[in-house]
């Protein structure tokens, strides 16, 4: 009984109010960090008239530990390095990342994560996973990497 009631309380809330009760939306989350190396500058595009976009890709890395002594300090270390295609359209955001990211940056990226398509030069519909930012963390010193 008593957790017939928890499990009550908690959808709604996790609700949005709403004064029409066939509007009761639900409550979602999109969340993304991404802590990693930039992979190119970035370059800044504007198409068909729309508010421009910067454009970097991110590369995150796993490791782990394989064979024998996987819970020892021996064992083959494997690396996987991901690859993440990240745009920034928030005007101040955009502008600042155009500027000051560049190749080989340690930035921290949040955001949202958006899967789309798109048609390629050779008209063939092909599928796009973006990392839209909405907050970029630089933790690369640029002054201290010039030297």
């Amino acid at each position: 009984m008593l957790r017939r009631a928890s499990v009550q309380v908690f959808r709604q809330a996790v609700r949005y109010s709403s004064s029409d009760p066939s509007l009761n939306l639900e409550k979602s989350i999109n969340r993304v960090q991404l802590l990693g190396r930039v992979g190119q500058d970035p370059v800044m595009r504007q198409a068909d008239g729309r508010n421009p976009v910067t454009i970097f890709s991110v590369a995150t890395n796993e490791m782990w530990r394989t064979g024998e002594g996987e819970i020892t300090s021996t064992g083959d270390v494997s690396q996987k390095t991901t690859w993440h295609r990240v745009s920034v359209f928030k005007p101040g955001l955009r502008d600042v990342a155009y500027q000051h990211i560049k190749k080989g940056s340690r930035v921290l990226v949040e955001g949202k994560i958006d899967y789309g398509d798109y048609v390629d030069k050779n008209q063939i519909r092909r599928q796009a996973t973006t990392i839209i930012a909405d907050n970029i963390i630089f933790l690369t010193d640029s002054m201290r990497d010039k030297s």
